[in-house]
């Protein structure tokens, strides 16, 4: 099989595409021929800072077909696993098995039942909306799991909601009817806001968000989901309501924050740290349980139309996929593995 494999840190670069045997499924492992890989911030930023144990495929996230399970491994959702669409997370978490590859093994319980949707869709799904659905029930008064109508009556404020976390929380928060506020920094970003699903969008170079999101919510919001707390923190601090959380998931502009103690500690406010990788246990597998639900409703998409362009790359250009994320393309980049 072909697959890109990297056996050193560094640039974009040390991606290589080689031949490499199929692999066999291990016990409680399926073999998942791949069609389409996604590619994250994470893929990259590990590829730089973590020297892999000999050698490494890259790609958490992807969607293909199940070819062959393991010892242990009996009957999927809806029968027989070999034949299943699936979509995988977290396939190269301590692992050396990525998705960047024409076959991957990952445990069964990371081949989630794909259905009808596109397997562009199943590639977009594992590491951003994990994410999100983190973020949105991490929160004191927010729900553990997501459904239709679980944030009715809940306002989230999204702070940069063209990126592709920030686009998974619109659609989520939207999908389980919260009112949902998006900050962005263009008029372009702002279209990708709206299609996504935001109920109101503020471009934060133009308008004064602290006032505009006061209009909406004179209370404050239920929970932020925060891309950029070392600029934002004052911000998040005036405009999180009582019992409110604002939900870190990464560290945009700045790797320290200085948070305004009185402000929040008045309100009972919480700051929440969202890596979905350590996230508990118990709430990730219900978060993979409310993305799917929410994918096979046709709850949530991807593509122009939903506010998350799509960049695709054959497997043999995932160095320039690797560097298009690297470089902040707004949407989400894929990678065509294979014709599966």
């Amino acid at each position: 099989m072909k697959a890109i494999v990297y056996e050193r840190t560094g640039d974009p670069s040390v991606l290589e595409l080689v031949d490499r045997p199929v692999p066999e499924p291990g016990p409680g492992e399926v073999l998942v021929r791949m069609a389409v890989s996604g590619v994250n911030p994470t893929d990259w930023k590990s590829r730089r800072a973590f020297a892999p144990d000999g050698w490494q495929i890259p790609g958490q996230d992807g969607a293909g077909v199940v070819e062959a399970v393991g010892e242990g491994v009996g009957e999927g959702v809806g029968g027989e696993l070999i034949g299943e669409r699936v979509w995988i997370w977290e396939a190269a978490w301590q692992r050396p098995w990525g998705t960047s590859a024409e076959y991957t093994v990952v445990p069964v319980r990371q081949a989630v039942p794909l259905g009808d949707a596109s397997f562009e869709l199943g590639a977009s799904l594992g590491i951003p909306f994990l994410t999100a659905h983190r973020c949105l029930t991490a929160g004191e008064f927010m729900p553990d799991a997501l459904r239709a109508g679980a944030l009715a009556d809940h306002t989230v404020l999204v702070q940069g909601g063209a990126g592709a976390v920030g686009n998974a929380a619109i659609q989520l928060a939207r999908w389980a009817d919260a009112t949902v506020i998006a900050t962005v920094s263009s008029a372009e970003k702002a279209q990708l806001a709206a299609s996504a699903g935001a109920s109101y969008v503020i471009n934060y170079r133009e308008q004064d968000v602290v006032e505009e999101v006061g209009k909406i919510a004179p209370d404050g919001v239920h929970t932020i989901v925060e891309v950029a707390p070392a600029q934002n923190a004052a911000m998040d601090a005036q405009l999180v309501r009582h019992g409110g959380a604002v939900c870190v998931y990464a560290d945009n502009g700045g790797t320290e924050v200085t948070l305004p103690i009185r402000p929040l500690y008045v309100v009972n406010a919480r700051w929440q740290f969202v890596l979905v990788y350590t996230e508990p246990k118990a709430a990730k597998a219900q978060g993979v349980v409310d993305v799917a639900a929410a994918a096979n409703q046709g709850g949530i998409r991807v593509g122009a139309d939903a506010g998350l362009p799509l960049h695709r790359y054959p497997l043999a250009d995932t160095a320039a996929a690797h560097q298009a994320v690297e470089d902040s393309a707004v949407g989400k980049v894929l990678i065509t593995t294979s014709d599966a």
